[in-house]
C-alpha cells in the first residue's frame, strides 16, 4: 500500500481508537470518588457484558467456543488476561492519585519494551539504531529516577505488563480475533471481579449506587456501569483501522495515545514537571524517534508488511 493509496476511512477508525484512549484518564478521573479496585472490577464485568452483546448479535458464538475448547490458546489467554488486569489496575490507580504523567511514560517505553522482549524470547537481533534507543531510554529511566526518588515504577509496571500482554496476543493473534479475545479475557476476570467487589463492599468504599458524597449520583453508577463501552468500542474501532492500515501508519498512530496522556498531566490536572523530567520524557522521545526510523527502514527492505518483524502494534484495551 502506497501513500497515495491509503485508506483514508482506516486512517479515521485508527487515529480515533488511540485518541479515544487518550481521553481515558479524563474518564477515569470522572469516576472519583471510587477506587482503583472497584472501578477496574467493574471495567472487567462492564466490557464482558458488552462483549457478549456484541457477540449474540453478530452470532460469533462459535469462535468463541473454538477458543475454550483450545487448551493451549486457553492457557496463553489466562496469562494474557491476568496481565491486562494488572495493567488496567495499575493505569487506574495512577489517574486516581494523580501520576497521569508516568501512564504517558509507560506507554511511551511500551515500543522500546517490546523490541527487548523480541531479543529475550525470539532471539532476534538488535539493529545498531535499536540498540542506540533502548540505551537512550536506559538512561532516561535512570534520569527519571534520581528525580522522583526512586524507580518510576508505575511506567514499568505499565511497560512490562502490557508488552507481556501484546508478546501473548501476537502469538495467538492468527486463531484469536479482538472481540472473541477481549470476551474471553473478560469472562477469565469476572470471578476475580466478583470477589474484589464484595471486599470493596465489606470494606465500606463501594460507590456504586451510594449517596452522600460529592459525586456520587446517578450519572456515577451509569459512568462506573458502562465503563465497559469504551474498552469495548475503542476496540471495534482500532480493529477496523487497523486492517486497513499498513503497519507502518499504525506503528505511528499509537504514540497519540501517551501523547495526549502526557499534555493532559501537564494542561489538564496540573501535575509538577519539574526540569528533570521533561529532560527524561525528553530522552524517551529521542529513544522513540530513533525505534522508528529504524522501524520504517527495516520495512522498506520487507515487500510484505505483514511479514515485518518486532514492534507488532497492539490495543491498549
Amino acid at each position: 500500500m502506497t501513500p497515495t493509496s491509503l485508506d483514508r476511512r482506516g486512517l479515521t477508525y485508527g487515529a480515533s481508537a488511540y485518541f479515544i484512549w487518550g481521553l481515558f484518564p479524563i474518564f477515569m478521573a470522572a469516576l472519583e470518588p471510587a477506587g482503583a479496585l472497584e472501578i477496574v472490577a467493574w471495567r472487567a464485568i462492564s466490557s464482558l457484558v458488552v462483549c457478549l452483546a456484541i457477540v449474540a448479535v453478530i452470532r460469533g458464538w462459535s469462535r468463541v467456543m473454538s477458543v475454550v475448547r483450545d487448551r493451549t490458546v486457553m492457557v496463553r489467554l489466562v496469562a494474557a488476561s491476568l496481565l491486562i488486569a494488572v495493567n488496567w489496575g495499575v493505569m487506574v490507580y495512577a489517574v486516581v492519585t494523580d501520576r497521569v504523567a508516568s501512564t504517558s511514560l509507560g506507554y511511551y517505553i511500551n515500543p522500546l519494551l517490546t523490541v527487548a522482549l523480541g531479543v529475550v524470547f525470539l532471539r532476534e537481533h538488535l539493529r545498531r539504531l535499536q540498540v542506540v534507543a533502548i540505551g537512550v531510554a536506559a538512561v532516561a529511566v535512570v534520569v527519571l529516577a534520581v528525580e522522583m526518588g526512586g524507580l518510576p515504577w508505575i511506567s514499568l509496571v505499565l511497560a512490562t505488563s502490557f508488552g507481556l500482554y501484546s508478546f501473548i496476543k501476537k502469538a495467538v493473534g492468527h486463531r484469536v480475533d479482538a472481540l472473541t479475545g477481549l470476551t474471553v479475557e473478560t469472562a477469565i476476570q469476572l470471578p476475580i471481579a466478583v470477589v474484589v467487589l464484595v471486599m470493596v463492599a465489606q470494606a465500606g468504599d463501594q460507590t456504586l449506587f451510594a449517596r452522600g458524597e460529592p459525586g456520587l449520583g446517578v450519572w456515577h453508577d451509569v459512568m462506573l456501569l458502562g465503563t465497559g463501552t469504551w474498552t469495548a468500542g475503542a476496540l471495534i474501532v482500532f480493529a477496523a483501522g487497523a486492517r486497513r492500515l499498513p503497519l507502518n501508519i499504525s506503528g505511528l498512530l499509537q504514540y497519540i495515545a501517551p501523547t495526549m496522556t502526557f499534555a493532559l498531566a501537564v494542561w489538564y490536572f496540573h501535575e509538577p514537571m519539574p526540569a528533570a523530567r521533561w529532560a527524561g520524557f525528553a530522552l524517551v522521545w529521542v529513544a522513540l524517534v530513533l525505534i522508528t526510523v529504524d522501524s520504517w527502514r527495516a520495512r522498506s527492505r520487507v515487500k510484505d508488511p505483514r511479514a515485518a518483524e518486532s514492534g507488532a502494534v497492539t490495543e491498549p484495551v
